[in-house]
C-alpha cells in the first residue's frame, strides 16, 4: 500500500506569521504520526520562511516513523543539515533562491554528473535518495543513471488536468512510472494531490511507494480536523 507522508511546512508558515509557537510544529509532527501518517516531510529553505533548520533538528529527535527532508542540494546549508540530521530519505528538488513553491523537476540529463555526485554524498551517509522529476521518459531514463534510489513524480500537471479528463491527466504519469519501475527505481509522488484526485492516481499506478501531501491536507484539516483529514487521506490510498 502507498504510504502517506504529511508535509508540515504550512504549520510552520502559520506559526511564523504571528511569532511565538502556535501552532506547535513539533506537535504537528507527533500528531501526524499519531493520527496514522506513515511519515513526516519538511522542506526547509534558506530564508526559513516556514520550516526552520532548528525545527528539522528537533523533529528528528521525536519522530518515530519515516522522516523525509526535501530541498535544494545546491545550497551548502541544506547539504550540511541533511548530513547532520540523517533522515530516512532526502528528496532533491531543483529550487531557485526565493522560489514560492517547487514547480519543476530536474533535467537529469543536463545535470547528470552533478546529481551523481550529490546522490553519492547522501547515500554514503546511509540516506535513501529521491530526485524530483517531471513525468518525461527521457528524464526518467536520465534519473536511472544517477544512482538514485527513487524518483518523485511532480504531479502538478496531473492535478491541473484531472478535472477535465482524469484518464488523459494520468497517462503520462503511468508511462513514466512504468519506465521507472523497469529500472528498479522506487516511485514517490507529490504536489497538488488532494482528496479529489489522489485515489485515481493510486488506482492507476498502484506501485507508487509514497505520496507527500501538505498544503491540501492542511486546508482540509481546517474544516475536517487534523486527525480526520489524515485518516481520510490514508483511506484514499486504499485500492478497493
Amino acid at each position: 500500500m502507498t504510504k502517506l507522508s504529511v508535509n508540515i511546512n504550512k504549520f510552520a508558515t502559520l506559526r511564523n506569521s504571528r511569532g511565538g509557537n502556535r501552532p506547535n510544529v513539533l506537535q504537528a509532527a507527533i500528531d501526524a504520526e499519531r493520527f496514522g501518517a506513515d511519515g513526516v516531510t519538511v522542506h526547509p529553505r534558506p530564508d526559513e520562511r516556514h520550516i526552520r533548520y532548528d525545527d528539522v533538528r528537533q523533529i528528528k529527535q521525536i519522530i518515530t516513523t519515516e522522516f523525509n527532508i526535501e530541498g535544494n542540494c545546491r545550497e551548502q546549508s541544506f547539504i550540511d543539515l541533511v548530513l547532520e540530521v540523517k533522515p530516512h530519505q532526502v528528496t532533491l528538488v531543483p529550487d531557485t533562491l526565493g522560489q514560492l513553491t517547487s514547480d519543476h523537476g530536474w533535467d537529469t540529463i543536463q545535470n547528470k554528473n552533478y546529481l551523481v555526485e550529490m546522490i553519492g554524498v547522501f547515500k554514503s551517509a546511509g540516506i535513501r535518495t529521491s530526485i524530483f522529476v517531471d513525468p518525461e521518459v527521457r528524464m526518467i531514463e536520465g534519473a536511472a543513471e544517477t544512482g538514485t534510489d527513487r524518483i518523485e513524480l511532480y504531479t502538478e500537471g496531473y492535478a491541473r488536468k484531472y478535472a477535465d479528463d482524469p484518464r488523459y491527466a494520468v497517462q503520462e504519469y503511468l508511462v513514466a512510472a512504468t519506465r521507472a519501475r523497469s529500472f528498479g527505481l522506487g516511485i514517490n509522488a507529490g504536489h497538488d494531490l488532494d482528496l479529489e484526485n489522489l485515489n485515481y492516481l493510486i488506482k492507476t499506478i498502484p506501485w507508487i511507494d509514497e505520496v507527500s501531501i501538505g498544503h491540501a491536507l492542511v486546508c482540509d484539516a481546517l474544516y475536517l480536523g487534523y486527525e480526520n483529514a489524515v485518516q481520510i487521506y490514508k483511506r484514499q490510498l486504499q485500492i478497493l
